[in-house]
């Protein structure tokens, strides 16, 4: 029989799809850690929450309020059922405009803070024999642009160790959920998103990313409301899938790049499988 009573942990709260999925957790009848590094930003959260939502304050870059959160949560819940990475930004920028201070500022935040609330919740899933781990990646998360190579590399980084957690934790009875949304209207493009300084000769590639990131902020098509939703409901399937693409542009777009890998792959294959030593076969 599916649980109908869960409690999330969720990283990011303060907008966009973190608030969204505190929402969704909530209607659905579940309890929610929501967490922010500014948990006063989250006060009308809490006060409609009823008692089922509770605010705590939390930075994925620092292993100390990591663990203090995954406290929070079984001091008030009493356990943890779901947790959700979500916590990030953006970033535009051709791959020599990047500082690498910057680079791995981002990785800290979108990739090292994933997977240090991952592994602090962990063992509690665990010790359960149940539980889900949701990765807010991106179609990003497979399909890259001229100007995001940063944001992309965390994102991909972040679905690589995703798949191999999801065949170490599945015989443990828990749930892996790879989140990859398309264009929503969340604060993505807005004064939270990172941009490089510019260098001209990447004008023409990275310019109209550039253009669009100015551009986007209010317009674009997806329903953040509509997303967490939908991720709930996915999450209380009989079968939920490793990914899930939120909007048509996620579909497209990751429809298309997978049709081009296996374009590729196939026109070389015979190349490829030409590498082997003499009479020694590849298994």
């Amino acid at each position: 029989m599916v649980e109908t009573d869960k409690v999330w942990v969720i990283t990011g709260c303060s907008a966009g799809f973190g608030r969204e999925l505190v929402l969704a957790a909530h209607a659905a009848g579940d309890r929610v850690l929501a967490t922010a590094r500014r948990p006063e930003q989250l006060a009308d959260l809490v006060a409609a929450g009823g008692g089922r939502i509770a605010p705590t304050a939390l930075d994925v870059t620092d292993p100390a309020s990591v663990a203090a959160a995954v406290a929070t949560a079984l001091d008030t819940f009493g356990r943890i059922d779901v947790v959700v990475n979500n916590a990030g930004h953006g970033s535009v920028g051709a791959v020599e405009e990047l500082t690498m201070a910057d680079l791995r500022a981002l990785m800290e935040v979108m990739f090292f803070g994933a997977v240090e609330v991952t592994k602090a919740v962990l063992p509690h899933l665990r010790a359960r024999g149940s539980g889900a781990i949701v990765q807010m990646s991106s179609m990003g998360g497979q399909v890259s642009m001229p100007g995001f190579g940063a944001y992309c590399a965390a994102k991909f980084a972040l679905e690589g160790l995703s798949e191999a957690l999801a065949a170490e934790v599945r015989p443990l009875g828990i749930t892996t959920l790879i989140v990859e949304p398309g264009a929503f209207r969340t604060e993505f493009g807005g004064a939270r998103m990172h941009r490089s300084a510019p260098i001209d000769a990447y004008r023409e590639s990275t310019g109209p990313t550039r253009a669009a990131v100015e551009q986007m902020d209010g317009k674009q098509p997806g329903d953040p409301a509509k997303a967490a939703r939908a991720v709930v409901t996915v999450l209380r399937s009989d079968d939920p899938p490793l990914r899930l693409a939120l909007g048509a542009d996620a579909v497209d777009h990751i429809g298309a790049h997978l049709d081009a890998v296996r374009a590729d792959l196939d026109k070389w294959a015979e190349l490829s499988r030409s590498t082997a030593l003499s009479g020694v076969a590849y298994r």
